[in-house]
């Protein structure tokens, strides 16, 4: 049984499935956050990408706002903003505008790289590795430009000031977490793909933390793969999909989500190739009683406050099963944790 209760939330890249447009795909983007508006799921975020022609969300602030448009409750926002590619106060300038425009309901989520190769990155900002080496600088840029005392600099970003929009900081390995846990911020760890520091990046952030004003103790979010469905059989094939994107990417030939197809002996070995093995570390795959086994294992040993989880599935409506069967899953495991449906940490 889990010690405590944790919340549950979506990541989305706006990903094509083959023979699928762009238009549709982002139809199915609000569709899906709709879905989850409804299922309890805390936070929607969209992460930042650019020159992928499988990928949608490029321009993560306008995507944000039309899902926070479409929806209700749920907390939306970047998963994150790879801010090396921008200006700090224009970010500050978007996400002051949504803030105002969604109150209480937008997050800033803010990563060091670069989401796309190293010459695209030099063509959206020839000066991307330096700023990328500035990245805890130009955190605290963002953090002057949303506080009401920047009011008397010569710089300002007016929509921002004093608007509620909380940061975290999303990182790969330990840089990231010797970073927020010095700024006081909330952390979350990409293990959905980068496994291999998980561990030691969070406790790095738990014992190094300092508390702020806008966090009295550490908070941390874990990156996970999940797809589930009726049966374990059925969930292997769905999962074929996601095994060949992601072959695809570390191939170098990144291409559309694929029609799934049955788990052939040369898709086994391909998922058990050691970079691929390694990659998906942390995926829970199968019916509902074998992802909730899963799930509860992985959350006694990181102990996160939240849990975030990507779903790469070919069909929408196979998708939108699978985030409704996790948040049974999560309900159940929330549940038991305290013995009621109790409440979770409003972050």
């Amino acid at each position: 049984m889990l010690k405590k209760q944790t919340a549950y939330s979506i990541l989305d890249l706006a990903i094509l499935s083959k023979g699928s447009s762009l238009a549709q795909t982002f139809k199915n983007t609000i569709e899906l956050a709709q879905e989850a508006d409804k299922l309890n799921y805390k936070r929607y975020w969209l992460a930042e990408h650019h020159n992928s022609e499988a990928i949608g969300s490029s321009a993560t602030t306008v995507l944000i706002g039309k899902v926070a448009d479409n929806t209700s409750r749920i907390r939306v926002g970047s998963g994150g903003v790879m801010l090396p590619n921008h200006s700090p106060l224009i970010v500050a300038e978007q996400f002051g505008t949504l803030g105002t425009l969604y109150p209480n309901r937008i997050d800033l989520g803010l990563g060091r790289a670069p989401g796309t190769d190293q010459a695209t990155a030099r063509a959206i900002r020839s000066d991307f590795f330096q700023a990328a080496q500035s990245f805890p600088t130009e955190v605290e840029k963002i953090q002057n430009y949303f506080s009401k005392s920047n009011a008397s600099s010569k710089v300002r970003a007016n929509v921002a000031e004093g608007v509620d929009v909380p940061l975290y900081i999303l990182g790969s390995s330990t840089d990231s977490a010797h970073l927020a846990s010095r700024k006081g911020l909330p952390y979350a760890f990409a293990s959905h793909f980068a496994t291999t520091h998980l561990f030691n990046a969070l406790q790095i952030y738990r014992d190094q933390f300092k508390a702020s004003d806008v966090l009295a103790k550490p908070y941390t979010i874990a990156g996970v793969n999940v797809i589930v469905a009726d049966s374990d059989d059925e969930a292997e094939q769905i999962s074929t999909s996601m095994y060949r994107m992601i072959f695809s990417l570390l191939t170098g030939q990144p291409t559309y989500l694929q029609e799934p197809t049955a788990m052939t002996s040369e898709l086994r070995a391909m998922a058990q190739h050691p970079s691929v093995h390694q990659m998906l570390k942390y995926s829970f795959i199968g019916s509902k009683a074998t992802v909730k086994t899963k799930i509860s294992e992985f959350l006694k040993q990181t102990e996160v406050d939240e849990i975030i989880v990507a779903t790469n599935i070919y069909s929408i409506e196979d998708r939108i099963k699978s985030y409704k069967l996790f948040s049974e899953i999560m309900n159940e495991l929330n549940v038991e944790s305290v013995g009621t449906k109790g409440t979770i940490t409003n972050l």
